[in-house]
């Protein structure tokens, strides 16, 4: 059977955007459902958090997080929330949330 007719729908986008749909609605479905990417959009999507947090939520390291959210900040999907928490270790990070 061809990969046309494949069932595996875990690399397919969440779902397509109308034309009349903002910027964001078009990036949120271009990410795939498996990466890291998605991950830390579905850690933010359960609320503000830091770095850290974002990363006990959705199972990655800190440094994998980081470079995701500089993704998804260029992608329109998340944004600085203007405010600063802090960490486990006692550091200051910045808060992020979805768009």
């Amino acid at each position: 059977m061809s990969d046309y007719y494949s069932t595996d729908v875990s690399a397919l986008p969440l779902f397509n955007a109308r034309r009349t749909d903002p910027p964001t609605s078009h990036a949120a479905g271009r990410i795939k459902r498996t990466g890291k990417k998605w991950k830390v959009l579905e850690a933010l999507r359960l609320g503000p958090a830091g770095q850290t947090e974002l990363a006990a939520r959705c199972g990655l390291l800190t440094h994998d997080v980081g470079k995701r959210l500089n993704d998804l900040r260029n992608d329109g999907l998340a944004m600085h929330t203007g405010r600063e928490v802090r960490n486990a270790g006692g550091l200051n990070e910045n808060e992020w949330r979805c768009v």
